[in-house]
C-alpha cells in the first residue's frame, strides 16, 4: 500500500506553472527553499522514526534470543545430568564433612582390634 501520490512529468509542470502564477517569480525561489527545508525535515523525522522502530525490534529480538539461550542452557541433557548428580552427591558430601569435623574434634585414633591384640600378646 503506497500512501504517497504518484506524480508524472505533466503533473509537475502543471504545479510549477500554477506556483509561478500564484506566488510570482520573485518569491518563488524563497518558497521553493522553504519547501525543500520542510521536505528535508520530514525526511529526517521519518528516518528517526524508522531507526527507533528498528532499534525496538532489535532489542525485542535480542531479548527473545537471550530467553531461548537460557532455556537451552537449563534444559539440555548435560545440565540435567549435572543437577541430578549434584543432588545425589550432596548427602554423601555432607556426611563426609560431619565425619571430618568429628575427627577434628576428637583426634584420638581408632586402633584396629587385630593390631591391639598382637601388641598385647608380645
Amino acid at each position: 500500500m503506497n500512501l504517497v501520490p504518484q506524480f508524472g512529468f505533466l503533473e509537475l509542470i502543471l504545479i510549477a506553472v500554477v506556483a509561478l502564477i500564484v506566488v510570482g517569480p520573485r518569491d518563488l525561489p524563497r518558497m521553493m527553499r522553504q519547501a525543500g527545508r520542510m521536505a528535508a525535515k520530514a525526511k529526517s523525522m521519518a528516518a528517526e522514526f524508522t531507526a527507533a522502530f528498528d532499534q525496538m525490534a532489535r532489542e525485542t529480538e535480542m531479548e527473545e534470543l537471550r530467553k531461548e539461550i537460557d532455556a537451552l542452557k537449563n534444559d539440555n541433557v548435560v545440565a540435567q545430568a549435572k543437577r541430578d548428580l549434584d543432588g545425589a552427591v550432596k548427602p554423601i558430601s555432607e556426611d563426609l564433612r560431619k565425619e571430618a569435623s568429628a575427627l577434628k574434634d576428637d583426634p584420638t585414633p581408632v586402633a584396629d582390634s587385630g593390631a591391639s591384640e598382637a601388641a598385647s600378646k608380645s
